[in-house]
């Protein structure tokens, strides 16, 4: 998850879509929006190993836009497939 937000703050498009498992993962990314968001911190609020195979991941992601603060909590599924952690998909939480 902190390699993904890492990717994510510095627009490395490359390494999300190879981190993102094939079956959700999109054709390409949006990172060119405008005005760009400034990432400011990433909070793993807890981790749960599921199965073998399936992980859970609560985080809260902080960033600016136009100088106004805004912060994005999610709930994120894995899957570990041939040795690596892939992003499957998440549901947003108010």
């Amino acid at each position: 998850m902190r390699s993904r937000y890492v990717a994510f703050s510095r627009g490395d498009e490359a390494y999300l879509l190879a981190t993102w498992h094939p079956d959700t993962r999109p054709t390409r990314l949006d990172l060119d929006a405008t005005p760009a968001p400034k990432w400011l911190g990433l909070d793993v609020r807890r981790h749960e190993q599921v199965d073998a195979t399936h992980a859970l991941v609560e985080f809260i992601a902080r960033y600016r836009i136009q100088g106004r603060a805004h912060r994005m909590r999610e709930i994120s599924r894995f899957v570990h497939v041939e040795g690596r952690w892939l992003y499957v998909d998440g549901d947003h939480v108010e």
